[in-house]
């Protein structure tokens, strides 16, 4: 079996060299990361951004507050014109229907409330981006989960008890209106809401009206 020879001298040297240069570089890697730190300590700390959909929602005060600080517009109130329906008996009296429950599931027996609202109906019908039929912009979206224009339609009030005071008055109203009946106190109104309330589309339009706890706008 041979014998393993000894390095030389000159061998010897060589590899400790290279050791000595290899422990110099990590010295020096080292020596960087610690200056990166010191510095990033010195200017430290880095600001946190907290994401944008953070955002704690509105208490009912807080809404009002909100809703009360944007100035109604009365200059942009401007009155609606006598609403002409065009259809036969049957179809009058499905109008009649429909725009009495919205009326009443939006207002309650409030009569100023319904006539807002029966307003705001017809005022769509003749907007563009809505439905073209009374009954159409009333339940317009009521087959989505979200979207739909009358809350009440998608979110299970027609499963509750209907509350039946209030009919009377809202059926005479939609009657009145689609005799050509105007409710100018809301003008053109495409759009309310409640004052508890602030929803994402309220700056891009202007709020022209308040009737009861209902906030009434047009678009800009």
């Amino acid at each position: 079996m041979a014998q393993r020879r000894s390095p030389t001298p000159r061998r010897a040297s060589r590899r400790r060299a290279r050791r000595d240069l290899s422990s110099e570089r990590w010295l020096l890697l080292l020596g960087i990361a610690t200056l990166i730190a010191i510095f990033a300590g010195a200017i430290g700390p880095w600001p946190v951004v907290a994401p944008a959909d953070d955002a704690r929602p509105l208490t009912m005060a807080e809404a009002r507050l909100s809703n009360a600080a944007v100035p109604i517009d009365v200059g942009r109130r401007l009155r609606a014109a006598r609403y002409r329906f065009r259809g036969g008996p049957a179809a009058r009296e499905q109008a009649i229907e429909c725009l009495a429950t919205a009326a009443l599931y939006e207002a309650g027996d409030d009569r100023r409330g319904q006539r807002a609202v029966i307003q705001v109906i017809l005022n769509r019908v003749r907007a563009p981006g809505f439905a073209k039929t009374v009954c159409g912009v009333v339940y317009q979206g009521a087959t989505r989960a979200t979207g739909c224009q009358f809350s009440f339609t998608c979110d299970g009030s027609f499963r509750r008890r209907p509350v039946h005071v209030g009919w009377g008055a809202a059926r005479r109203a939609a009657r009145r209106a689609l005799a050509g009946d105007v409710f100018a106190d809301v003008g053109r109104a495409t759009h309310y809401h409640t004052d508890w309330m602030v929803p994402y589309w309220r700056d891009s339009l202007v709020k022209i009206a308040r009737v009861g706890t209902h906030l009434f706008y047009v678009r800009s």
